[in-house]
């Protein structure tokens, strides 16, 4: 197939590059697509070398499937272009997720969506939303769903570079005042932050997003895209989006209600048989990273709700959160 990735310099696309080949993808002819800042530059595919183009000159013909991270605002404008030249696009923003036209899927949750695809498009979740959904969907199938509370400590990576960088320059700025962070926290006091709301390192910062009304936008995905993923229009969804101080990897406390009893050592089956999922006695971003499951663990009762479980997901937000799941798509397309 001939294949393009638009945004082939960020986070998301040197890692869609690698499992490409990681995968063994039918690659026919690669292109890689960039802003104008990075065009000329060669990135490595394989033993080959593949010169940046500029995504505002370039000519998208040709192309079979076409593999988005530019962010939202790139994919409103050039995903039409592309889809309406013969390609596939499969788009990781948030342009298209809630866009009645286009399927927005988790590789293994709700494949059938893929049946049908009139403006050639298909969305890839929010991040966050992609680690939580392998776990919810089978106990989702077993039990009816009846609502969902979920807190996150979201990783500084799902900000881009901009957040990584901001916690690395952060903790070497500390790094020599560890012995007047005190109670009080003087030194983090010094910190001016500047991605974030409030300094990152070692720290927990309960809004990650911009504020929208009285929630985040990522609270809002969160709630919005579970919907459409699990196809239950009016699911109660109560999200909190904390930013903590963690390079990678995502991670969730859900307390789930259900419409039918579901007790602790049958949902621990059913995940254990669940695709994508790894039951884990301590689940945490450090061993999520790096893999393709959602690690799932502190699985028990919820006695505050009627037919209630509590649980603890970690998953890797650059890889099934984001790249693994556009180009695990990919595959089911083909």
């Amino acid at each position: 197939m001939n294949i393009g990735v638009f945004g082939a310099t960020g986070q998301v696309g040197g890692l869609m590059r690698r499992l490409l080949i990681d995968r063994s993808f039918p690659v026919t002819s690669i292109r890689f697509f960039a802003s104008e800042r990075s065009k000329g530059k060669q990135l490595d595919f394989g033993d080959k070398k593949v010169v940046v183009e500029d995504i505002a000159e370039a000519n998208f013909g040709g192309l079979d499937l076409a593999l988005f991270s530019a962010g939202a605002g790139v994919s409103k404008i050039y995903c039409p272009q592309v889809a309406q030249g013969g390609a596939m696009v499969v788009d990781n923003s948030s342009a298209w997720r809630m866009d009645e036209t286009v399927p927005l899927v988790v590789a293994g949750v709700n494949n059938h969506d893929l049946d049908s695809i009139p403006a050639n498009i298909v969305a890839n979740p929010n991040c966050t939303t992609m680690v939580a959904m392998m776990v919810v969907k089978p106990l989702a199938d077993y039990a009816g769903l009846r609502s969902i509370v979920a807190s996150t400590y979201q990783a500084v990576s799902g900000a881009g570079t901009a957040g990584v960088s901001e916690l690395a320059s952060q903790v070497h700025e500390l790094a020599g005042s560890l012995d007047s962070l005190t109670y009080e926290g003087t030194a983090l006091g010094r910190v001016t932050p500047s991605k974030f709301v409030e300094p990152v390192a070692f720290n927990v910062v309960p809004v990650a997003g911009s504020l929208v009304d009285d929630e985040t936008d990522e609270e809002k995905k969160f709630r919005n895209e579970t919907r459409k993923i699990l196809g239950l229009p009016n699911l109660a969804v109560s999200c909190t989006c904390v930013r903590v101080g963690v390079f990678s990897g995502h991670s969730l406390s859900l307390n789930l209600a259900f419409e039918r009893p579901v007790e602790v050592d049958v949902a621990r089956e059913i995940l254990s048989l669940a695709p994508g999922v790894e039951l884990c006695d301590v689940p945490t971003p450090l061993k999520a990273v790096g893999g393709d499951l959602s690690l799932v663990g502190r699985v028990r009762r919820d006695e505050t709700v009627e037919n209630g479980l509590a649980l603890f997901v970690s998953g890797d937000n650059l890889r099934k959160g984001a790249a693994l799941n556009a180009v695990q798509i990919a595959e089911l397309l083909i």
